[in-house]
């Protein structure tokens, strides 16, 4: 993308959005990986707002992910009424500004701030693991008796395949994909066969956050959740989908600044600990354990061949794809073990 003065678009969506405060100065907080900008915008008398800025997808989806975003914030009961930042309103709408101008679309939208306790450590003890598990089960919990009040929603794996399938058919997609146009697809038609064969289709959809990452919420002393501030890849889906992210969370390697999407941590006992403990909060199906290999074959899929050079760094979306082919599709059949998971959850038939 060429340059573009991100903090002037900052101001102007702050100056259509309340023109009586004036902006003293934005200071740019992003994460280094990620190709997503994040300001701390100070405003007089000493106020100050997050913004979030993004320029790749599509305005709707932006919108609708926020939408849905502020009517969770505000309907979770205690004690997650305060865990998820809260986008600003303006009148009776959430506030977004879209800036175009030629071929270049830009959307911004405003966060009050959240607080933040205690973040995870790279490396977490059986106890911490145990412990995680069983605050996960309640917060998706509370957010499945949301799901019937919650608006409407547009996106679905399903659309999104389906936009990776057009990406492969236009110039840019044959250019950047271009050794590996077949295989991918032969995954996308892996996976349609595999979720109607499992049922997964029907199973409910929850609001999930998919990228868990250490850096992206914090927890009390208790390991309580307390904060979460990120929201780049929140989605409505299986509750499934969150669980990848959270074996990496689990895993004896621990928080790495240099990153790859390996397989390994689904399978690691670490990562039973955790699932043993949700399972005894909010059981799971034999349907939702088989479907974990399905949702990790989505998230490389979506997120890193679709994606990737979007939300990634170039030095990292490079390496990311490359591993996709080299690695992680081929050691998706000889590594991901469903029966080992439902023996250890007392769900083998």
């Amino acid at each position: 993308m060429r340059f573009i003065n991100f903090e002037n678009i900052i101001r102007d969506a702050w100056e259509e959005y309340d023109p009586s405060r004036n902006v003293i100065s934005v200071t740019d907080i992003s994460a280094r990986v990620s190709t997503n900008h994040v300001f701390r915008v100070k405003l007089e008398n000493n106020d100050a707002v997050i913004a979030k800025l993004s320029y790749f997808g599509y305005y709707e989806h932006f919108v609708e992910d926020h939408t849905l975003i502020n009517a969770l914030a505000n309907n979770l009961n205690a004690p997650y009424h305060h865990f998820l930042a809260r986008s600003l309103m303006k009148r009776n709408h959430l506030y977004t500004y879209q800036y175009s101008q030629s071929s270049i679309n830009v959307w911004v939208i405003f966060y009050n701030p959240v607080g933040v306790k205690r973040k995870l450590p790279r490396v977490l003890s059986e106890l911490q693991i145990r412990r995680l598990g069983q605050e996960v089960a309640k917060f998706h919990r509370a957010c499945f008796k949301l799901k019937n009040i919650l608006p409407d929603w547009s996106k679905t794996m399903a659309i999104d395949i389906e936009q990776l399938r057009k990406i492969l058919d236009s110039d840019d997609g044959q250019f950047e994909h271009r050794m590996h146009i077949k295989s991918i697809h032969q995954q996308c038609d892996t996976l349609f066969e595999n979720m109607q064969e499992l049922g997964a289709y029907d199973l409910p959809a929850i609001p999930v956050f998919v990228d868990w990452n250490i850096g992206n919420f914090s927890v009390d002393e208790d390991f309580n959740f307390y904060s979460r501030w990120d929201y780049d890849w929140f989605r409505m889906s299986s509750r499934v989908m969150d669980f990848y992210f959270f074996s990496r969370v689990c895993s004896s390697i621990g928080d790495q600044t240099s990153f790859s999407y390996l397989i390994d941590p689904l399978m690691e006992e670490r990562f039973l600990w955790f699932l043993e403990e949700y399972h005894q909060v909010y059981p799971l199906s034999r349907v939702e354990i088989l479907f974990m290999k399905e949702a990790y074959r989505f998230f490389i899929l979506n997120y890193v061949i679709k994606d990737g050079r979007y939300f990634f760094h170039e030095i990292y979306a490079s390496r990311l794809q490359q591993e996709a082919h080299s690695v992680y599709f081929p050691e998706l059949d000889q590594k991901f073990s469903a029966d080992k998971i439902l023996a250890k959850l007392g769900l083998s038939e």
